[in-house]
Order: C-alpha cells, then sequence, then structure tokens
C-alpha cells in the first residue's frame, strides 16, 4: 500500500484546495518562541544600554571632579538614585502645521540630591529629526509634596532651528529651559516638561511626556 496517501499523527494540521498540507500547531509553536526569543533580545540590549550610560557618567563625573581636587566615590554621585528615562511623545498646544506626537527616546537621569539631577540622552523629536540633550533638573526643596514636585529642566538640546542662537550644523544646537512637573512611586516615576515655542521651526508651546525607572 502506498504510503504517499498517509499523514503523520502529530500536531494538528490541514490541508488547503492545492494539496498542502499545513502543520498549524506547530507552526504557531515555532512563531511564539521565535517571538520570546526576540523581546527577550530586546530587553537584554535595553538593560546592557542603560548600565553602559550610568556606567559612563559615573566614570566621567568621577574623573571630572577628581582632575578638579575634588575625589569622590562614584556611588555618590547618583546618591539620591539613577533612573533610566523612556521619551514617550507630546502634546503641541493649538500648533498651525502637522507636528509627530510619538517621540520615542532613551536617557539617564543622575539625581545627585533631592533637589538636584543630570539628565542626558536622545529621542526622535516633533519635527522627526534625532535630538540629544543634556542639561540639569532642579527642584526646589519647598516645591516638594510627598510624590509631587515643581521644577525646571535646563541645557543644551540638538535637532531644532536656533537662527543666531545656535550652534553646529545649520544652527540646530542650542539652550533649552523648561518648566516640568515630576511625579514618582517608588521605583516608577514620569517627567511632565512645558517646552517653550521655537519660533524658526513654526513650534507652539509643547508638552513632553517622559517615564522613568529606579534602576540604581
Amino acid at each position: 500500500m502506498s504510503s504517499m496517501g498517509t499523514q503523520q499523527v502529530g500536531s494538528p494540521s490541514t490541508v488547503n484546495r492545492d494539496g498542502f498540507v499545513f502543520n498549524g500547531g506547530q507552526g504557531a509553536h515555532n512563531c511564539l518562541e521565535s517571538l520570546d526569543t526576540v523581546v527577550g533580545s530586546v530587553g537584554m540590549v535595553f538593560q546592557g544600554c542603560v548600565r553602559w550610560m550610568i556606567n559612563a557618567t559615573v566614570a566621567g563625573a568621577a574623573v571630572a571632579m577628581v582632575g578638579a581636587g575634588e575625589p569622590a566615590a562614584a556611588s555618590e554621585l547618583c546618591a539620591d538614585g539613577a533612573w533610566a528615562t523612556v521619551m514617550v511623545g507630546s502634546h503641541h498646544i493649538h500648533p498651525i502645521q502637522h507636528f509627530e506626537d510619538f517621540n520615542p527616546g532613551v536617557g539617564l537621569e543622575c539625581s545627585a540630591t533631592p533637589q538636584w539631577a543630570a539628565s542626558f540622552g536622545y529621542f526622535r523629536n516633533s519635527l522627526n529629526r534625532p535630538s540629544f540633550y543634556g542639561g540639569a533638573v532642579y527642584t526646589p526643596e519647598f516645591a516638594h509634596w510627598s510624590w509631587f514636585r515643581l521644577g525646571a529642566m535646563g541645557g543644551v538640546i540638538s535637532g531644532y532651528n536656533y537662527g543666531r542662537y545656535g550652534v553646529g550644523p545649520h544652527n540646530r544646537t542650542g539652550p533649552v529651559l523648561a518648566p516640568a512637573a515630576i511625579v514618582q512611586f517608588g521605583k516608577i516615576g514620569a517627567n511632565v516638561i512645558l517646552i517653550p515655542p521655537i519660533r524658526a521651526d513654526n513650534l507652539p508651546f509643547t508638552i513632553g511626556l517622559q517615564v522613568k525607572y529606579l534602576v540604581n
């Protein structure tokens, strides 16, 4: 008797009208295994990047402080906590043109005291350009209320048209100063930032959302 018409018993299979056999159960299993592998790899890469940013920040700051005659233990630089930050998106107030509301990015926030923190990172901005930023976050003690605090973020950012006030290619790197509201619940937190208008890019007042996780 010919074995060509015999189907092995195993995972559920179906035969389509062209005579091809599809092993549905095994296919789904393989797909899920591949998806788990991809997700796990992305998670490991993200954690590795966060650890690298923390180590680079601590090492760089330690070298700078030692060079200035102020030796300090690396563990003391982020004495109030090191946060991995993720830029999520923004809301543009009465825009006159289309801007990107989804602004993915990652960064690091190193809190030296409850009032002061250093912050730097990268995100895709509302003009669909890459933006790199670095600066400080200040929240005065009188503006702390349990899990909520008010303050400001100031520093340097790229990816916007600053005109005569900018530096670098196309004058797209310049200063930024923005009020911020910060919430923290244990190891989870968020920064809500009110970014001033940038006239050369027709950007109106913009509210940015950044979520963060305490990693150290």
